[in-house]
């Protein structure tokens, strides 16, 4: 079918977002059943630390396993995630890191990058923006993956700051007069294909993630400062998320993602259909 063609059926379609679909794949290459299918290398922004392996840890673990590579960058320290007052944010900050640093191990990731904003006060700002930008020039993903700013109901800000500044990164990275100081470190402009958007609500790739789900919960356990006291709790909710995915695909267990190609994140209403 030749594009003008393809255009027309989007347009008039019934099943647009099928039409949507078959346009990307045929004129830009963007498989969004496969999306991981040529990555090499993953950046997975997360406002705590804990967010990834809580929202994505299946997957990841599974990118690691098909022999992918990556990279965390943790936005805040996650130093205001406790209610018992005999620890005091400082504490929490450095104990909160550790536990990172053991659970992506269970994952398979290798290289962590700490911004140690302070939790709960993520700056939406052109400071923390061009910092991202940074990262990725420097660390040339092939996908980011980062939260719905847009989920419905989410009262945390940093989780809403963090997914918009994320996007703006990557629409922003490829712009060399943007940031204009990475080219005198030797970080060139780099343009990221695809964007991932993990704890969503409308997600357009579930990926089956049964198998390695006990690395999921063996990773969230390294998180003890955050579950260890209610782990059963969290354990059942955990479950119940990871159901909800994996009814929508017939499996026991999935994670969802809003998979949206980098061409998309500017000036296109039909960014939601697909």
């Amino acid at each position: 079918m030749m594009p003008f063609e393809m255009l027309n059926q989007m347009i008039g379609s019934l099943d647009q977002k099928e039409a949507v679909r078959l346009l990307l794949q045929n004129m830009l290459g963007v498989d969004l059943d496969n999306p991981f299918e040529n990555v090499k290398k993953v950046l997975c922004i997360q406002p705590h630390p804990d967010d990834c392996e809580l929202a994505i840890g299946g997957i990841l673990a599974k990118l690691f396993l098909e022999g992918k590579e990556i990279v965390y960058l943790t936005l805040t320290d996650g130093a205001m995630g406790t209610r018992d007052l005999s620890i005091s944010p400082k504490e929490l900050a450095e104990i909160r890191k550790k536990e990172q640093e053991k659970a992506a191990k269970v994952i398979g990731v290798k290289k962590l990058i700490w911004f140690d904003y302070k939790d709960t006060e993520l700056p939406y700002s052109l400071e923390v923006r061009n910092r991202i930008i940074s990262v990725i020039r420097e660390e040339k993903p092939d996908i980011v993956l980062a939260p719905d700013p847009w989920l419905p109901y989410e009262a945390h800000p940093d989780h809403k700051n963090a997914g918009l500044l994320a996007l703006e990164a990557v629409f922003f990275a490829p712009f060399p007069y943007i940031n204009k100081d990475d080219l005198e470190k030797g970080l060139t402009p780099h343009e990221v294909p695809l964007v991932g958007l993990y704890y969503t609500a409308r997600p357009n790739y579930i990926e089956d993630v049964t198998d390695v789900f006990d690395i999921k919960l063996k990773a969230l356990r390294e998180h003890r400062s955050q579950f260890e006291s209610n782990w059963h709790q969290w354990e059942l909710f955990i479950r119940a998320v990871g159901m909800f995915y994996g009814k929508k695909i017939g499996v026991m267990y999935g994670e969802g993602i809003k998979v949206l190609p980098k061409l998309l994140l500017h000036v296109t209403p039909f960014a939601e259909v697909i």
